[in-house]
């Protein structure tokens, strides 16, 4: 899933080949992408773009008319074209779910894999009006982000740390990678609550957030938008790599499943050496 250093990393992409160009045509290759009707994607023709932002996990395009806001869910991704084929999109007829068209003939494809469609596309004159838009909490790269904001957050929720850094209500951008990743950092574990956090444990948890997060983003700023997923990948101390050795400490990496997603860990950097809970594979053990 694209999350906030990638998300950003598209946006300075785009800002750099798209700004300043107009919008010559939108093609919908899959309707289910659209979750707004009025104004129509036909609004957008003969607008020119005038920035690229990003607001958590989405991706504001601002045109002189309606904004076309993204998100790219779990499976979508932006494709730039430097030269698209002159056909239109044929809808149903292509992997493609959205196609934008710029008056040099460039643009960019929003494509989705898998059977799960949650690619989701908004033309909106305002993106304050997207549900997702108004519900985001603060971003932690905001400067207003300190110390005291994330103490603010944590006190009197009695939920895991994982699932925090991951709710979008609360901190905007963290997604299921990131937060493994900056928990590794922290040396903390996914289930401890966050109500318990201590000072100490919150300026841990700040720095790991930061560091994590614009090292990320430091490394991403310069690629092309075709090359973000790899560099990701390449770049991921504990998620996704269950059954490799930690790169700290040498202890193998373990993974909790839930029904729809995982998280990665290493017991002995982030709870002791002692495994955690995997319900999943307790039930299919008895």
């Amino acid at each position: 899933m694209p999350e906030l250093p990638e998300v950003e990393a598209l946006a300075t992409f785009l800002t750099s080949h798209a700004v300043g160009h107009r919008i010559v045509r939108v093609d919908v290759g899959a309707f289910h992408v659209l979750k707004t009707y009025d104004p129509p994607s036909t609004a957008l023709h003969g607008t020119t773009i005038s920035s690229v932002t990003r607001r958590g996990k989405f991706l504001d395009i601002a045109t002189s008319g309606p904004h076309l806001v993204v998100h790219l869910a779990r499976a979508g991704w932006l494709r730039w074209r430097k030269e698209l084929a002159p056909a239109p999109l044929r809808p149903g007829k292509s992997p493609i779910a959205l196609r934008v068209r710029l008056d040099d003939d460039s643009g960019f494809d929003l494509t989705e894999a898998g059977t799960q469609k949650r690619l989701a596309a908004y033309v909106v004159a305002d993106p304050a009006t997207i549900e997702g838009v108004a519900r985001l909490g603060p971003d932690p790269l905001d400067p207003a982000f300190d110390l005291d904001a994330l103490e603010a957050l944590a006190r009197g929720r009695r939920m895991q740390i994982k699932g925090l850094l991951r709710d979008q209500s609360v901190i905007a951008g963290i997604g299921n990678a990131y937060s493994d990743e900056i928990l590794h950092v922290a040396k903390m574990s996914p289930f401890k609550i966050a109500d318990s956090l201590t000072p100490d444990d919150i300026a841990v948890l700040h720095a790991s957030i930061q560091d994590t997060l614009r090292g990320a983003v430091d490394r991403a700023a310069e690629l092309d938008a075709g090359e973000l997923k790899a560099e990701k990948k390449a770049n991921l101390r504990v998620h996704g790599r269950t059954g490799q050795l930690c790169p700290v400490c040498g202890d193998t990496v373990r993974e909790v499943s839930f029904a729809d997603s995982s998280l990665q860990y290493c017991a002995t950097c982030q709870t002791g050496g002692k495994p955690l809970a995997d319900r999943r594979l307790s039930r299919l053990l008895k």
